[in-house]
């Protein structure tokens, strides 16, 4: 099996560990005694939905929301297609849709809460006091300026009608989350920005976020924080709030379980793997420099690993856009891998997100080998100047290194691999 081979089929590995229709049957709960309603929202929520419709025999109803070009034909849950990552009037029709359906439950009935990521932008019902264009602007706001993840959930919990726990408070029954992480640290408040978790950030905390990435918003969503810090709109439900008593999050699925799956692959095809850890975060371009320079190390003096050794990781990386190419986080790492490594023998990489989409393009993320530099060049690519464009999409485009799997319909977040031979 070539490098190439080897570093594709390893992802395969990491998003098979995560397949909905294998995880979520053995965590379903026996059928309680009135209604059960199934709700959700995330890139993984109609594969989710389907593997409950395909293991629940007693009755059932619902609705979940997931990524346009996301859905699967389901029965008995409706799967509603919405904008991601900017909301859209989809998502918000649906989430009220969902709100409107968990006030109705009794103390006999059963919510069923299947949450994953991507569920922040399309489980998105702002509060009366701005518009669904307001949440729009602010959200596009916070994906260019380099904000983490968390920091944008914080934001968005604190502009929501359902989420930061807002939808466990809605509810009289028993619920039970089940959550497909796709977040460092694996924290349900921070998965799909926590509809069912309590949220222990406050509106002083989303202010904050926005100044310190001199986020220019809308006026309302402005003035609705001031209110909440002033105390005249109600703070998202924190820890201990009774709403969690009858409420369960239950993380099923992890970037932990998916690199040890695929650490599991490259040990069967003769190659050690070392996990460097499933909570990368930080600038995907610093990131790479790191690695860039551990991979040399590896290769010119086998520390602190000796070849063939596949360097793997998980996380989130941030990408600050000042340019105006195409490509997300993991073209980005990639990229700056290429840069830096400049063509070093025996070095092959992957960087893809395990939701098949890297950023908003078509594309899982990229491969490079040791003559992407040469081949890039002949072309008369820079890697150096559509870095500085934030356009890595383009470059491996050009080279025909592209990974491309379409929609996984679960996420898990980003996958890295570097195989040192």
């Amino acid at each position: 099996m070539s490098p190439r081979e080897l570093l594709l089929d390893s992802f395969k590995a990491a998003v098979a560990a995560a397949d909905p229709l294998q995880i979520v049957p053995r965590h379903l709960p026996q059928p309680p005694k009135g209604r059960t309603l199934v709700v959700g929202a995330g890139k993984a929520a109609a594969s989710m939905a389907l593997a409950v419709e395909q293991n629940w025999q007693a009755p059932l109803a619902g609705t979940v929301i997931t990524r346009y070009a996301h859905g699967l034909p389901t029965q008995r849950i409706t799967v509603v297609e919405a904008g991601h990552p900017v909301p859209d009037e989809a998502g918000e029709k649906a989430a009220q849709r969902i709100l409107e359906s968990v006030r109705q439950l009794t103390a006999d009935d059963l919510l069923l809460a299947l949450v994953s990521g991507g569920g922040s932008a399309l489980l998105s019902l702002p509060v009366d006091s701005i518009t669904m264009a307001d949440l729009k602007a602010v959200t596009k706001e916070l994906l260019r300026c380099g904000a983490t993840i968390q920091e944008i959930n914080t934001v968005r919990k604190h502009l929501s009608k359902i989420q930061g726990g807002r939808l466990a408070a809605a509810c009289k029954a028993k619920i039970l989350a089940l959550v497909i992480s796709d977040v460092t640290g694996d924290d349900p408040t921070h998965i799909a920005s926590g509809p069912c978790a309590p949220d222990p950030t406050s509106f002083g905390d989303a202010r904050d976020i926005l100044a310190r990435y001199e986020c220019a918003v809308p006026r309302a969503v402005a003035h609705t924080l001031e209110r909440g810090m002033r105390g005249e709109l109600a703070e998202t439900p924190k820890p201990g709030d009774a709403a969690f008593a009858r409420t369960e999050n239950r993380v099923i699925a992890t970037a932990h379980q998916s690199l040890a799956a695929a650490a599991a692959f490259f040990e069967a095809n003769g190659v050690r793997a070392a996990v460097l850890g499933d909570s990368v975060t930080g600038e995907a371009r610093e990131v790479a420099k790191v690695y860039a320079a551990l991979a040399r190390e590896v290769k010119a003096h086998g520390a602190p690993f000796k070849p063939p050794v596949a360097l793997i990781s998980g996380g989130e990386t941030t990408v600050t856009v000042r340019g105006h190419g195409r490509g997300g986080r993991n073209c980005e790492f990639l990229l700056a891998l290429v840069s830096e490594l400049k063509g070093a023998d025996g070095i092959h990489a992957l960087a893809c997100d395990t939701d098949g989409i890297d950023g908003t393009e078509d594309n899982a993320g990229a491969v490079a080998t040791p003559d992407t530099h040469a081949r890039a060049g002949k072309l008369g690519l820079s890697a150096d100047k559509l870095l500085a464009d934030n356009d890595g999409y383009s470059y491996f485009s050009a080279l025909g290194d592209l990974v491309v799997t379409g929609p996984t319909r679960t996420n898990i977040n980003d996958y890295r691999a570097i195989l040192v031979v």
